[in-house]
């Protein structure tokens, strides 16, 4: 779809819906909108990115590590109270971290850093009242059997979601990677990782699409899903058949943008909702 048909579908959506407050999708059992801070909010300090999901009607939020917001394993108590208080005075709800915590390497104490900076992820989440963090493959290692990698990073995420499990904190396997974003090999770990606190990120890549379809991806990540990224909502990517196939699941979490930067970010984020309204109704 180009511009001059996103601008066209957008239309077609209330002024009431654009111009209300209220996150959408709020009626019991369905899925909500929300975003994600990478990319479109990367550059917005922690209260402006509050105050804008809430003036667009955005639901929910996943704070990207590095980025401006500043909400790190690093800040003290004393910040992590003022988090948790600023959220439970918001609409907007502070759903996840996203850690760039990955565990592939063959290097075994490579991998155990990573688990223990995961782990101080899993205790900001804690405290502050989120309810997951996310975490990643990225990539299979040259020269190393794939069999080799989807035990190393089943290990990593058993290990960190039995520690998440005893903050009362998921660990969510966002499907990313050279090869470990495909759904079979994604599939995989994640039966491998053989834990009831793992969970799938749905990432919306192009290798889910079989076809014209994502059915067989759905097939295969279905039952691990526990939230989801979506991408730019004129991408040609099957977001209508995406999100019948959730609303059939029985799915009533998040759908989170993840998209680039606008020069216009508010306005940018009306239509997004507008155009996701229409895709899911």
């Amino acid at each position: 779809m180009n511009r001059r048909s996103f601008f066209a579908s957008s239309a077609a959506v209330t002024a009431g819906a654009l111009s209300s407050s209220t996150p959408v999708a709020a009626a019991e059992g369905k899925f909500q909108l929300g975003s994600v801070t990478y990319n479109l909010l990367q550059n917005m300090d922690l209260e402006t990115c509050i105050t804008t999901l809430e003036k667009a009607g955005y639901a929910a939020i996943e704070l990207r590590t590095t980025h401006k917001h500043g909400v790190e394993p690093s800040i003290d108590a004393a910040a992590r109270v003022k988090v948790k208080e600023r959220f439970a005075r918001s609409k907007v709800r502070l759903l996840s971290y996203g850690s760039t915590c990955e565990f592939q390497s063959p290097d075994e104490a490579v991998r155990r850093q990573q688990i223990e900076i995961g782990k101080t992820f899993v205790d900001l989440a804690k405290d502050t009242g989120a309810l997951a963090v996310k975490v990643r493959p990225n990539g299979l290692p040259a020269g190393v059997p794939v069999e080799t990698t989807v035990k190393n990073i089943a290990g990593g995420l058993h290990e960190l979601a039995d520690y998440g499990q005893s903050k009362g904190i998921e660990i969510w396997m966002e499907v990313h990677g050279s090869k470990t974003q495909e759904f079979p090999l994604a599939s995989q770990i994640l039966r491998a990782a053989d834990h009831k606190n793992v969970g799938a990120c749905w990432n919306s890549n192009p290798t889910d699409v079989v076809d014209g379809s994502v059915k067989q991806a759905f097939a295969a990540l279905g039952p691990f899903i526990r939230n989801c990224h979506i991408t730019e909502l004129t991408s040609g990517y099957p977001y209508r058949e995406f999100f019948g196939l959730l609303r059939a699941s029985g799915y009533s979490r998040y759908t989170l943008a993840e998209v680039n930067e606008s020069k216009e970010t508010d306005r940018f984020m009306l239509y997004y909702r507008a155009l996701w309204e229409q895709l899911n109704s």
